[in-house]
């Protein structure tokens, strides 16, 4: 097993982290598909409100590959198609029946089917958004076969699951995405996985990752792995979503999945089995400690989730729900500049920073950005958490200013916006860093496709 070592990085030690142990949740009576977490879809709406629908029932499809289907996770009615500024669907929301009916699908067995068998089973089950591509990191194109495919079996960002317990009872699904991903690429499928994780997997290269976060970032392991140079394209899976797969290949429409539910205001922090799209009020009832309105309800994790509030939903690729206390309302005499061993801080001129108690403390942090907008301050701050070989900061400089070239040289096309979240957290200027280089990907692909 190869191996490598990071040094960059940074590990925030949250308070809340989750017991290794499955709690239930309240279940939610309806379900919600959004297609903005869909990189570089555009949705064609196939129902209507008032439509019955069945687990596994496609709910749209993108409108350039329309052999890209978005699903129904469960079986009920259409009760609403929300749509924003000019006809925009927001989402589209299935009220559940409690009846259970899927529709049915042809069980496929990766180690005799062909490439297409494979790619076709994948595109009719709704779960091909699952695989991603690089560049862009949209939705990959079924059309293209990529040079090698990348997995990450290891989330490191704060509070995530450990996938060494949400794969317990799930090994046979896992090694059947892995074998049927194998038969999709002429290259070879490589599976980043957690140093001292024991995966027993064929069809693959196992590759072993030690280090603070983004260590178990996929882009960071192509980086190290093999990097992607101008005109090739390679997907993406986590391996999380690779058990939703295995599950489809086996003729089973299954799209839960088992996620942390966590952060300093969640009573017994743990794991939960939940659907995408459940609400978050569901994923958290009776859990929450004090007022909801002094709560930051976050889907995903502290650096790159959605505050979705309680009336939003786990997004399709959300492995975490984290409720952290909002902080809005706090005022702190001397703001910032006040010294104290209890204030959060990785610079040695904090005290915190100094006496080291950053790394080994939890701490309880809130959403406030404690700053505001000012020019670029050229630290090196970002160099320190950003384990690639790539510069963090000339890279964000050339994608603000959308210079194509330097973008190309920089190495635009071996990263996605979750890269770049520790440097948005460390930066002085609290620069909006991910979502710079979000628009930025996205203006590229227009420009180059």
């Amino acid at each position: 097993m190869a191996s490598f070592k990071l040094k960059k990085g940074l590990n925030i030690n949250l308070a809340g982290a989750p017991e290794a142990k499955l709690v239930s949740v309240q279940e939610d009576k309806t379900f919600s598909l959004v297609p903005d977490d869909f990189v570089g879809i555009t949705p064609k709406v196939l129902v209507k409100v008032g439509d019955p629908v069945s687990a596994g029932t496609p709910l749209f499809q993108d409108k350039n590959h329309p052999e890209i289907k978005f699903v129904s996770a469960v079986s009920g009615t259409v009760e609403a198609v929300n749509r924003g500024e000019r006809r925009k669907v927001l989402s589209i929301v299935v009220a559940k029946d409690g009846k259970g009916t899927s529709v049915q699908l042809p069980a496929v067995n990766p180690a005799s089917a062909s490439a297409a068998d494979i790619k076709t089973a994948l595109l009719n089950a709704g779960v091909w958004p699952f695989i991603k591509q690089r560049p862009y990191n949209v939705v990959a194109n079924p059309e293209v076969q990529p040079r090698d495919i990348f997995v990450s079996a290891w989330d490191s960002a704060p509070l995530a699951p450990d996938f060494s317990f949400v794969v317990k009872g799930q090994e046979a699904e896992l090694q059947a995405a892995i074998s049927a991903l194998a038969k999709l690429t002429a290259g070879k499928v490589y599976v980043g996985v957690k140093a001292g994780t024991s995966l027993s997997l064929k069809d693959c290269e196992v590759v072993s990752f030690e280090g603070p976060h983004p260590a178990g970032n996929v882009g960071v392991q192509i980086n190290h792995i093999k990097p992607i140079n101008k005109g090739e394209q390679v997907w993406t899976v986590s391996a999380y979503d690779l058990i939703v797969i295995g599950r489809a290949l086996a003729g089973k429409v299954d799209f839960s999945r088992i996620i942390t539910v966590a952060g300093s205001e969640i009573v017994a922090p743990a794991y939960a089995k939940v659907l995408p799209g459940s609400s978050i009020a569901s994923v958290v009832a009776g859990k929450v400690k004090g007022a909801d309105y002094t709560q930051r309800f976050i889907a995903g994790n502290v650096l790159t989730g959605q505050n979705a509030g309680k009336e939003g939903t786990v997004g399709f690729y959300d492995n975490t729900v984290t409720v952290i206390p909002d902080g809005g309302d706090t005022d702190e005499m001397f703001g910032w500049i006040t010294p104290g061993l209890n204030r959060y801080s990785t610079s040695p001129t904090g005290l915190a920073g100094l006496f080291g108690l950053f790394k080994s403390k939890s701490w309880t942090l809130d959403a406030r950005l404690k700053g505001g907008s000012r020019a670029l301050i050229v630290s090196g701050d970002w160099e320190k958490v950003f384990p690639m070989d790539i510069f963090p900061e000339e890279l964000y400089k050339a994608t603000l200013t959308f210079n194509i070239d330097r973008m190309e040289a920089l190495g635009i096309y071996e990263v996605a916006p979750e890269d770049f979240a520790l440097c948005e957290f460390v930066d002085a200027s609290k620069t909006p860093v991910q979502q710079v280089i979000a628009d930025g990907l996205v203006k590229l692909r227009k420009e180059m496709e």
